[in-house]
């Protein structure tokens, strides 16, 4: 156990490094076998860093290698989204939890759902202001800045910033729009006065919060906005339908297990649920506003 641990550390760091021309010339990854069992990489995107996200998910994929035999997936992070992007868009892993705008893209380079995070009243996003700032509506933002994680976040950019437009602000014009690479940082500027609003979603809120009292104690959220489905679990095409099958059935049946509910209360999340394309048509629908009223993706 061990052994995989330090193997799939040594995965994050490595794989979190690869430069965007290293996957633009990278042709999709056959299935590898090591020590008699496949291997499978299972890209998580950056919600968390790689550091919280190796605590958050490895136990996931333990659960998974124990589960189902004559197999090994890896956790693979990435740097950034746009890097998590390139992934799918390269195929270059076998399985993804992106979150539902990345499902998209996802779906477009040859992967499909399987299963989805629950709660999808949590997949919102938040916006946090200090408690001793004058911010009180969103037209007190105009001439600020407001932090994000990346610009293609949906839960934690797209949507607090189509809240911003329909409750009157330009978004364009009217704030500057500061990316931060990561939602800890987004939270983290807001704190320091580096910004006067940062917007992210509630379980990385929750996590870091509750490590970091202060955080509470000085900030509050402000505003919340609409929810869409929560992240997915995709796979690629050329993955067995068995072993897909057998995936997608331990996700959804993992909080019925003693372990199943120590893992899903890392992520802040109390299961997940079998699902396929058709559950994304409603962020379809959200990105093609956001795209025709907000900025182009």
């Amino acid at each position: 156990m061990k052994r995989m641990c330090f193997r799939s550390l040594f995965v994050i760091i490595s794989l979190s490094a690869c430069s965007e021309k290293e996957l633009a010339t990278h042709t999709p990854e056959v299935v590898a076998t090591i020590e008699n069992k496949i291997e499978y990489r299972f890209a998580i995107h950056p919600l968390h860093n790689p550091t919280r996200l190796f605590e958050v998910f490895n136990p996931l994929l333990e659960y998974l290698n124990h589960n189902i035999q004559g197999v090994n997936f890896t956790l693979e992070a990435s740097r950034d989204y746009q890097t998590f992007d390139n992934k799918l868009k390269f195929e270059t892993v076998h399985f993804a939890l992106p979150n539902p705008y990345q499902t998209l893209i996802a779906m477009e380079h040859g992967y499909r759902v399987i299963a989805k995070m629950g709660d999808d009243s949590n997949f919102k996003g938040i916006i946090l202001v200090r408690k001793d700032s004058q911010i009180k509506k969103p037209s007190d933002l105009v001439g600020k800045i407001v932090s994000y994680p990346a610009p293609t976040a949906l839960a934690a950019t797209m949507l607090p910033q189509y809240y911003l437009h329909t409750h009157g602000l330009d978004i364009n014009k009217d704030i500057q729009n500061k990316y931060v690479g990561s939602q800890e940082s987004s939270i983290m500027n807001v704190f320091l006065g580096s910004t006067a609003a940062g917007a992210t979603w509630p379980q990385p809120w929750k996590a870091l919060s509750d490590e970091r009292p202060e955080l509470k104690a000085q900030l509050e959220v402000i505003w919340e906005t609409q929810s869409l489905p929560n992240n997915s679990v995709v796979v690629r095409s050329d993955i067995s339908e068995s072993i897909a099958n057998q995936v997608s059935s331990l996700l959804a049946n993992l909080h019925n297990t003693s372990e199943g509910k120590q893992i899903l209360e890392k992520m802040y999340l109390s299961k997940y649920e079998i699902a396929d394309n058709e559950t994304y048509n409603s962020v379809k629908l959200f990105i093609d506003q956001f795209n025709k009223n907000i900025r182009p993706l």
